[in-house]
């Protein structure tokens, strides 16, 4: 049932929690080890709650490397990524280094914690860039222009940073929008600090050309040289100057 709340108890871990905290294989003993790190983490009971199951559970998510779980804590409600026992790696320390050096920056949900198998972080509520997007009227053409901004300049922070998302092709998985209008980038489970940086060309690709939302966004921001749009994108890819930024949101409508 959506909402069921249960706490940590590692002594006697029910058999829902050992199915999402050990998933896919679901082993109790592992389960009563990781409850123990969520508690040192200050994690007091978890909530089923969410649009993905798994086996009838509500959850956040579910990735090839981590279930996201809504978290009871100390300090309030909180997301929780917790380790797939099949996930590619061993730890969840390089997520959670990157992310809190997208923190530094000021993007991305806020670090609240980490663990071997375990990252604790801010639970950010909103819609997907794609559901708003689709629920933009004409009147909302201003908080369009401003929330689509806010979402560049972060993507050239991360950028600049040294960080490449590496998803953000796909934002309407990875981008939330707020009930304010404020975009926040989540999911850095793939980001890498090797690769080139690309985050400001895949969300602009996303938001103008390829993605659910282009047609929609052009019309409404009377972006009408996509040619040019495009010949900006190759030379801010090439260049990652301020000034090759710049002069593409100018050409994007986007300039305050």
């Amino acid at each position: 049932m959506d909402g069921r709340v249960e706490p940590l108890n590692p002594d006697a871990p029910s058999p829902s929690l050992v199915k999402v905290l050990t998933y896919p294989r679901g082993d109790l003993e592992e389960a009563r080890r990781r409850i123990l790190e969520l508690i040192s983490l200050g994690v007091e009971a978890v909530e089923f709650r969410g649009e993905t199951r798994i086996d009838g559970l509500s959850v956040l998510g579910k990735g090839c490397v981590s279930v996201v779980l809504s978290a009871q804590t100390k300090r309030g409600r909180a997301a929780l990524k917790v380790r797939r026992l099949d996930a590619d790696r061993e730890t969840m320390e390089r997520e959670a280094r990157i992310l809190r050096l997208a923190n530094s920056v000021g993007v991305g949900p806020r670090l609240l914690g980490w663990s071997r198998n375990a990252i604790l972080m801010e639970l950010i509520d909103g819609t997907s860039i794609r559901r708003w997007a689709e629920t933009l009227s004409p009147e909302d053409v201003d908080g369009a222009r401003e929330t689509v901004r806010k979402l560049l300049e972060k993507c050239r922070r991360l950028d600049e940073a040294g960080i490449d998302h590496g998803e953000l092709s796909r934002a309407e998985k990875h981008v939330i929008v707020q009930p304010d209008g404020e975009p926040r980038i989540i999911d850095f489970e793939t980001a890498s600090t090797r690769r080139r940086p690309s985050n400001v060309t895949s969300v602009s690709s996303y938001l103008f050309i390829s993605g659910a939302p282009s047609q929609k966004l052009r019309e409404m921001l009377d972006i009408t040289d996509m040619e040019g749009v495009k010949e900006l994108l190759r030379r801010y890819k090439k260049q990652k100057t301020d000034r090759a930024f710049q002069e593409l949101l100018e050409k994007l409508n986007l300039k305050p």
